[in-house]
């Protein structure tokens, strides 16, 4: 008989994936002891008592069962509400659809969109997991660059919409962007949005850290500027603002003709998301503002400590980002971040993530998680000191 290989059975699609570099550097970090993880974009804070009291409650009572396809019908109202009140949109529960996890409603966006080879524009550098749920799907992806200008990270927006072809089948666009900070004002999403209307194109907003902005309760988002109708995703999620990474609970806003459909494929990938999860995110949504506040001030105070400790390193040009919870910095000398990210492992016990995890022009830059208690903090530059001073 003959023997094949493993990747012989393995579709075309799955062949092309490529693996995370940062979940590469985190494995290796995970397996040492003493190491000070800064590698994920995860908070340091448990989740509220509040949020985890309710997911308790909802147990104890036998919310054991199936649920809707698309969610249920309560947290579907708490969350059009929460938007609604933050963007001044005016959405229903038709426009929402519960999925488990902000990472599963990108895949469920890819999912409905994408046909093979369909063209997809994407910004780079950018969280790799958003580009890669289109490859997933047999797009034909084109970056366009975010590059420092001024002091700021920038983008042309003649390159953009230049970019923006009559071709193009969609537009990915986190803001504020992982691993940047970099954040779209109001008015280019406003030019944006009608360019994508006159050529039929649909954004994705990946707004995970829409409520993480350094200028205001929240950033601007398409939501504000959108009719109902518009070729518009934003996907959330509960994971960074309500400190939920490991409950895997999120939420498409999408046009209502796309409801049955996205139910569909939700039952065809999941069946849905857990019901006593949903509970504790609808307890989360009503009655958690003050957990996001709470966390908005912790990263403030990180954010503080990080930019003035990367300031007193020589090697180090960092560009202050406007959201997100994340430094990234080029570092001189630095020509293969990966190998960097590793030997910072080995010599200091400091996990940060590759730039080139975030695309080939992140290539040279470190990416550190800085929503972590002041004391982690302190002990992390300690220790950076030898590496990067």
């Amino acid at each position: 008989m003959t023997k094949l290989a493993p990747h012989s059975y393995l579709s075309d699609r799955a062949q092309a994936l490529a693996a995370s570099k940062i979940r590469e550097v985190a494995e290796i970090g995970m397996g040492q002891t003493d190491v000070l993880p800064l590698w994920f974009g995860e908070g340091a804070w448990a989740t509220s008592p509040l949020i985890v009291d309710a997911a308790v409650a909802s147990l104890r009572a036998g919310n054991h069962k199936y649920q809707p396809n698309n969610g249920a019908p309560d947290l579907r109202d708490a969350l059009a509400s929460y938007s609604n009140g933050l963007f001044t949109s005016a959405l229903n529960r038709e426009n929402i659809t519960v999925t488990p996890s902000g990472m599963q409603g990108l895949m469920l966006t890819a999912e409905i969109l994408i046909s093979p080879r369909d063209r997809v524009v994407v910004l780079e550098p950018g969280w790799p997991n958003l580009a890669g749920a289109f490859t997933a799907m047999g797009a034909a992806l084109h970056s366009v660059t975010l590059a420092p200008k001024a002091g700021r990270w920038s983008l042309d927006l003649d390159d953009f919409l230049d970019a923006l072809t009559p071709d193009t089948k969609a537009v990915l666009i986190n803001s504020p962007n992982n691993p940047t900070g970099w954040t779209m004002t109001a008015a280019e999403q406003r030019i944006v949005l009608d360019h994508c209307r006159k050529h039929g194109i649909w954004i994705v907003a990946d707004d995970v850290y829409t409520r993480l902005y350094r200028h205001a309760k929240h950033a601007p988002s398409f939501l504000s500027i959108a009719d109902p109708d518009d070729l518009l995703i934003s996907v959330n999620s509960f994971s960074k603002c309500w400190s939920m990474t490991g409950w895997r609970l999120g939420w498409l806003t999408a046009p209502k003709s796309l409801a049955a459909k996205l139910g569909q494929l939700t039952e065809f990938n999941t069946s849905c998301t857990a019901g006593f999860i949903q509970d504790a995110g609808r307890i989360a949504v009503t009655q958690g503002e003050s957990e996001i506040t709470d966390l908005q001030t912790k990263i403030a105070t990180g954010y503080a400590i990080a930019a003035d400790r990367l300031s007193q390193f020589d090697r180090v040009q960092f560009i202050q980002p406007d959201g997100a919870f994340y430094c990234f910095f080029k570092v001189d000398g630095l020509n293969d971040s990966f190998a960097a990210a590793l030997e910072i492992i080995d010599k200091t016990k400091v996990g940060l993530a590759p730039g080139i995890a975030f695309g080939t022009q992140g290539e040279g830059y470190l990416r550190l998680c800085y929503a972590q208690p002041e004391p982690v903090l302190h002990d992390a530059f300690e220790r950076l000191g030898t590496y990067l001073g």
